[in-house]
């Protein structure tokens, strides 16, 4: 008994420790757009685009080679960025990302 106990409790531990591990902050570097347009934006202007569709209720994004990301979090920081290269520093869940800074790419 004394051993099965032990070896539930490591194995909770190990559960709990691989999704601290995943939880880590990550960096993403991308260009700032929206979730609607991604990399495709209805007009030349990629920074004025991605303004515009955050205004009527799209989320900010950012795309990564083929890959788009929502951002949340950070809006103030992600407009003064919009349609240029950026590095994302935040919690990434699938294709969604929690922002925790926001920093342009040199």
């Amino acid at each position: 008994m004394k051993s099965s106990r032990i070896f539930s409790t490591l194995a909770l531990a190990a559960v709990i420790a691989s999704g601290l591990v995943f939880a880590q902050a990550t960096k993403l570097t991308g260009v700032v757009s929206d979730q609607m347009c991604g990399a495709k934006h209805m007009t030349d202007d990629a920074a004025k685009c991605t303004r515009e569709c955050v205004k009527m209720g799209s989320p900010y994004a950012l795309v990564v080679g083929n890959k788009v990301y929502t951002l949340k979090g950070h809006a103030s920081e992600l407009d003064a960025l919009a349609g240029q290269s950026a590095v994302i520093t935040g919690t990434v869940s699938g294709t969604t990302v929690d922002v925790a800074s926001v920093a342009a790419a040199k």
